[in-house]
């Protein structure tokens, strides 16, 4: 009979045990949940004090140890997130890319440009279909001015997310400063396309107007002077002779010179690169797709949309919301390969 009263003590402590456990777990998830909303709500500083918590009650949880790294960055304690996160990187699960990549954005808002490009590159390793890896990777680069490399992280950013904007608008810019024109103004359209009605996209069409014009990036004195292609030149310099030509005629508003300016361009621009050899991307991926554009019906609309940052163009867009919509759906049903 002692016996078999030991027995029921023994498998009473281990309930209670293991209903410890549970309420440890319960407690760690719930104070991670807290943490998550009050990142949400921008209160980072009492997101770390719930993740300290939580990582008392569960120092290996890795939601925790990623989630405290990502609230110590946005605390302005960047650094201090680093241990947590070579912790989840050593654990190898499937938080090890998003490990890498908040390690990488660390390193780089630390002006630490070496260990960054590091960081990412591991995480690409880890997971070659994560997306924000080769974004924030051609951020680093741009920042460095290393603008081919820029180029091509920014190219396999669009390849897995065509839809993001960002990557639109950074190939744009590292296009840009390479004296890639032809490319600089088919992203900046892109990018529209994605962000029609920002400060940003307001931005794109004042960019795009000073490629229009002729306008050329003003040389930092510690670069080396742009080696544009055979390739790159031709397609500049389709852009200086079709708008040209347009500027010789009379148009009844700026919009519609755009319109002109745009469709001589795009139909130049996609036959010539038709005919060159490599760069598949921009040939395919651009090129292609505003040469079908300038085929259809759907210019005017697209030059307004472009230029709607001027009051009048705005007001046109409201005017003409069959036109819009034709040309949203225009977009949505025309594909864009790679």
């Amino acid at each position: 009979m002692k016996f078999f009263r030991i027995k029921i003590l023994c498998l009473v402590f281990s309930l209670i045990s293991l209903a410890a456990q549970a309420q440890t777990a319960d407690d760690a998830t719930s104070l991670i949940k807290q943490a998550v909303q009050l990142n949400n709500q921008g209160k980072y500083a009492d997101a770390v004090d719930k993740y300290t918590q939580a990582l008392k009650l569960e120092p290996d949880n890795m939601n925790a140890n990623y989630g405290i790294a990502f609230s110590l960055l946005q605390s302005d304690k960047a650094k201090d997130g680093i241990p947590y996160l070579e912790k989840v990187i050593k654990a190898n699960g499937s938080l090890t890319a998003y490990a890498y990549d908040l390690l990488g954005s660390i390193y780089d808002k630390s002006h630490e440009s070496a260990k960054a490009i590091e960081a990412f590159n591991a995480g690409i390793k880890t997971d070659p279909k994560y997306q924000r890896l080769y974004y924030n990777l051609s951020l680093v680069y741009f920042r460095d001015k290393n603008y081919d490399e820029a180029e091509k992280c920014v190219i396999q950013s669009i390849k897995i997310d065509p839809k993001h904007a960002n990557s639109q608008r950074i190939y744009a810019l590292v296009c840009f400063h390479q004296n890639k024109r032809a490319s600089a103004l088919l992203g900046l359209c892109s990018f529209i396309l994605l962000e029609p009605a920002t400060a940003r996209s307001a931005e794109a069409y004042g960019n795009i107007q000073h490629i229009l014009q002729g306008g050329v990036l003003k040389q930092d004195a510690n670069m080396p002077a742009l080696m544009t292609d055979a390739n790159n030149i031709a397609l500049n310099n389709a852009i200086t002779q079709q708008t040209g030509l347009a500027d010789k005629k009379q148009y009844p508003a700026p919009a519609d010179h755009l319109t002109a300016q745009l469709t001589a361009i795009f139909n130049a621009i996609g036959p010539l690169a038709d005919k060159q050899a490599g760069n598949d991307f921009f040939k395919n991926y651009y090129a292609d797709f505003f040469y079908k554009m300038a085929q259809s019906p759907n210019m005017k609309a697209f030059a307004h949309l472009a230029s709607q940052s001027v009051p009048e163009n705005a007001e046109w867009i409201k005017n003409n919301a069959d036109q819009m919509t034709a040309l949203d759906n225009w977009v949505k049903n025309t594909e864009r390969s790679f």
